[in-house]
């Protein structure tokens, strides 16, 4: 009988673990699965190269970076990323436009009974059907961001012409482990044989990990921050609430060029470093020829090519109203950073959070002197409001909950000044809940 696209969806959802809402219950630590999808399908997840992300914060960023580099390149890009905000289809994209509707049911529908022995998990079945899609739609090439981790990810299965692990930090840390170097390990589990691989910014703890695996491997290893110091010159950022500006001068040309990201946030300047590396090293190893001009207009045109929300997004001013998904550790330590260049009269926080979070670690970090608006995303891993409240209170963090995440941000934008701010952030699903 067949399907309905909320159906399919709903099947997708309900039936099967996603991490995403229920968390450890779906996590699942081997590939098995995955290997038995690809045989079952063919193994069509290597018929075509791929570009393979992993890290702790920025992979999403730079994952969209680089597929809009390359779509600018003339090539027929695919997207593979996690999790989505508002409908399940925009996890799969070719040039920027989201896998249909029609698409989805129809592989779901045609595996549906060979799948079932095998028992995938929501991320499996989402992996297999990219790969799918992919190559039934002949990309040229497909960019993978990991789900987590990297080593027994879904998407260490593809065949990678470069790796990139943007940086480490601790998140994940009852699945990857507890210390930096022990997800670092797993992270480095996207490194193989003889393929580059890029490192963003990692702590040097994580580097002198990520950089043993390279040796082992034979991989060339490119340190983005190094390289671009080595590569680029008279770097001037221009970086505020309304735009950031990157002027840079390349050291081997000697020509200047500017990218603008329509990504603002401060912390975007590290992703563009890391996007740069990668672009060099594919020039330098002879894979892909690409030109300054359709790195400036990939970046440039990033959110036309392959829109990315919940980065440092201004929702809307007079309040300035921004979101942004920051959801561990090193995510909340960028934003708190990023509001030391905002000019407010007060701060106005609506905070939810997930329950399988380092709460305390956040919380010691976010400003006191905000007023707080608690709340909770309609999935099962949200933290209750009423517990968040509580927990934030030792920190010296107050406010009130509110019965959504949509109501906490009416009651901030009506309590606040035109010339407060307003920060929505917390949760991937608190984000997506109100943009």
């Amino acid at each position: 009988m067949a399907k309905t696209y909320s159906e399919v969806v709903d099947f997708l959802f309900t039936q099967l673990p996603m991490f995403q809402r229920i968390g450890a219950a779906a996590y699942k630590a081997d590939l098995s699965t995955t290997i038995s999808l690809n045989n079952i399908l063919g193994n069509l997840q290597t018929k075509y190269p791929a570009v393979h992300i992993a890290g702790t914060n920025g992979k999403g960023s730079v994952s969209h970076f680089t597929a809009s580099v390359l779509q600018e390149n003339g090539f027929k890009v695919g997207l593979f990323t996690s999790p989505h905000f508002k409908d399940f289809t925009e996890r799969i994209k070719i040039n920027g436009k989201p896998i249909s509707e029609d698409k989805v049911v129809e592989f779901v529908e045609q595996n549906m009974q060979i799948f079932s022995s095998i028992k995938p998990s929501f991320f499996e079945w989402t992996f297999a059907l990219a790969t799918w899609y992919f190559y039934e739609q002949k990309v040229d090439i497909a960019v993978f961001e990991t789900g987590m981790g990297g080593r027994l990810d879904s998407t260490n299965t593809v065949n990678p012409v470069i790796t990139c692990i943007t940086n480490v930090g601790l998140d994940h840390t009852q699945f990857l482990g507890d210390t930096v170097s022990l997800i670092a390990a797993e992270k480095a589990g996207i490194i193989k044989e003889n393929i580059p691989i890029v490192v963003g910014s990692p702590e040097d703890e994580a580097f002198d990990v990520i950089s043993r695996k390279a040796n082992q491997q034979n991989s060339k290893l490119y340190n983005s921050e190094i390289l671009f110091k080595e590569k680029y010159h008279n770097l001037i950022s221009d970086e505020d609430r309304r735009r950031l500006q990157v002027k840079l001068v390349n050291t081997e040309t000697n020509k200047g060029f500017e990218v603008e990201s329509p990504l603002i946030g401060t912390y975007q300047i590290s992703n563009i470093k890391t996007v740069l590396s990668i672009v060099y090293a594919l020039q330098q190893n002879n894979i892909i020829n690409i030109e300054d001009a359709t790195v400036v207009k990939g970046i440039n045109n990033c959110n036309k090519n392959v829109p990315l929300f919940g980065r440092w997004q201004i929702m809307q001013t007079q309040p300035t109203v921004i979101a942004d998904v920051a959801h561990n550790i090193n995510g909340i330590t960028q934003v708190v950073e990023q509001l030391k260049s905002y000019n407010y009269e007060k701060l106005h926080i609506v905070l939810g959070m997930a329950n399988d979070k380092d709460i305390s670690g956040m919380l010691g970090l976010l400003p006191k002197e905000a007023e707080y608006y608690f709340c909770k995303a309609d999935v099962p891993r949200g933290l209750d409001a009423n517990l968040l409240k509580q927990q934030a209170q030792a920190y010296n963090l107050f406010g009130e909950t509110f019965s959504s995440c949509s109501v906490a941000l009416q009651k901030a934008i009506q309590s606040a000044n035109i010339t407060d701010v307003v920060l929505v952030t917390g949760s991937v699903f608190v984000v997506a809940e109100i943009i």
